[in-house]
C-alpha cells in the first residue's frame, strides 16, 4: 500500500516517453488504416475501441507491458479491424460481426416483443421521440434500435412513406 503514494523521477519520465511513444504509433497506425478505426458501425467496431482503449491504458501505465509489445498489440488490433471491414463485404461475414436493426416501433405502433429482445424500455423510445421532435405519434413511420445501439427516428407528414431501401434489413 505504501507503493501508491511512493513517487519516482524514474517512473514520472518513463510514463510520459511510453504515452508519446503510443501516442504516435496509435495516429500513425490510424492514418494508415482510416477514419473506420474509430467508427461504431458494428459491434465489431466498438470493440476496436475499447481493445484500443485498453492497450493504451495499460502500456501506458504498466511496468509489465513494453512500449514495443503495446505498439505490436495496437498494429495487430488495427490488422484485424482492417481485414475484417474487407472481408464485411461478403453477407456470411457481415451476419458474424453485425447485430441486425430491430424495429421497435413501427407507423406508430410499440412493438413491446422487440423492446424486450433488446432491453430498450418505452421510457427510452419516448425519449428518442422527444428527442427527435417529435410531437405526434401519428408522424412515426419507425423507431429502430440500431445495430450500433443507438436509437434512430423516423417520421414525417401522413402522406409520406418511408422509402423501403431505407428499412431493408
Amino acid at each position: 500500500m505504501d507503493d501508491w503514494f511512493k513517487f519516482s523521477t524514474d517512473g514520472f519520465l518513463s510514463i510520459i516517453l511510453t504515452a508519446i511513444g503510443i501516442y504516435i504509433a496509435l495516429i500513425i497506425l490510424t492514418r494508415i488504416s482510416g477514419k473506420r478505426s474509430f467508427s461504431k458501425m458494428s459491434s465489431f467496431d466498438f470493440a476496436m475501441t475499447v481493445s484500443i482503449g485498453s492497450i493504451l491504458a495499460t502500456v501506458i501505465v504498466s511496468k509489465s507491458v513494453s512500449l514495443q509489445y503495446g505498439i505490436l498489440g495496437l498494429a495487430i488490433i488495427y490488422s484485424l479491424q482492417m481485414l475484417v471491414a474487407t472481408f464485411r463485404q461478403w453477407q456470411p461475414i457481415q451476419d458474424l460481426v453485425d447485430n441486425k436493426p430491430t424495429f421497435l416501433m413501427k407507423n406508430g405502433q410499440l412493438l413491446k416483443d422487440n423492446l424486450k429482445k433488446c432491453k430498450v424500455t418505452e421510457s427510452d423510445v419516448k425519449a428518442k421521440l422527444r428527442e427527435a421532435n417529435v410531437i405526434q405519434i401519428s408522424e412515426v413511420k419507425a423507431v429502430i434500435f440500431e445495430s450500433t445501439g443507438d436509437i434512430s427516428v423516423l417520421h414525417g407528414s401522413d402522406d409520406k412513406m418511408i422509402d423501403t431501401w431505407i428499412i431493408d434489413f
